[in-house]
């Protein structure tokens, strides 16, 4: 048996089977390339590092349960000049995750809304922030159904222990029945312990009608507004733009084309 076969189940012993990945190419570098012990065992770790690194992050991307993979890089910042672009790549830093500051982007629908936020979503992701994803009306809708079968503190928990949580289109109907105060304990737990993004159609002041009573309304948006950033967009629909939007891509398109 040689040394490659007795290392095996060593590796796997010591749950570092990912090095076999590998192990054979940066055994044939380091001989091809004279390289030193050290070096060698460092590129060899570092291999197993980022194929750790890079499960992790799939694991967090598929638990965010985000839409679609909407990144910033193929935001169209150019369709709608109202867009804060300086003030969204700031945000794509995610330092507002580690302050546990607060995003709320307010604007009509079909201006990028839910694109930015999801955005937002994965650079926290990828910054090794736990992310959740998730619609009002199905977040409300798993709590009151959590109400009947006495699981109410645990689906909670879904929605408070994350280190961002993304609420996307609240305001879409009125909340009924305990939703607001459901809306209102999700904001009160992650207060200064979390940073929550906030998507909604509707502008701020039409904010505190939706939860029903005026105290509860006031409590929830002192939370919300004391440490956050709110990005106002306003524009055309990406989803039924102007037609001098329309048929401008394709003329840029060709043009390029031509230069080529």
């Amino acid at each position: 048996m040689s040394t490659y076969d007795e290392l095996v189940p060593v590796l796997k012993k010591l749950r570092l089977s990912g090095l076999l990945q590998s192990l054979e190419v940066r055994c044939r570098e380091a001989a091809d390339a004279n390289l030193s012990l050290t070096e060698f065992l460092y590129r060899l770790l570092a291999d197993e590092v980022e194929r750790r690194d890079g499960k992790q992050l799939d694991v967090r991307l598929r638990r965010a349960a985000f839409e679609r993979p909407s990144t910033l890089e193929d935001f169209d910042f150019s369709f709608n000049t109202s867009v804060p672009r300086a003030k969204v790549l700031e945000l794509g830093t995610c330092t507002f995750v580690e302050r546990h500051e607060n995003v709320l982007v307010v604007g009509p629908a079909g201006v990028g809304k839910s694109h930015l936020a999801q955005a937002l979503g994965q650079r926290a992701c990828r910054a090794g922030h736990a992310v959740l994803y998730v619609s009002a009306h199905d977040m409300l809708t798993q709590l009151r159904a959590s109400r009947a079968d006495n699981s109410y503190e645990r689906r909670l928990l879904r929605f408070t222990t994350p280190a961002l949580l993304i609420i996307d289109d609240l305001g879409l109907r009125p909340l009924t029945g305990e939703e607001g105060v459901d809306l209102y304990e999700i904001i009160r737990r992650r207060y200064e312990r979390a940073a929550t993004c906030i998507t909604s159609n509707r502008a701020l002041e039409e904010w505190p009608p939706l939860f029903g009573d005026a105290l509860l309304a006031s409590a929830a948006m002192d939370r919300l507004l004391h440490h956050s950033h709110v990005l106002t967009i306003e524009g055309d629909s990406y989803r039924n733009p102007p037609l001098a939007k329309r048929t401008r891509a394709p003329r840029a398109a060709h043009a390029d084309t031509a230069a080529r």
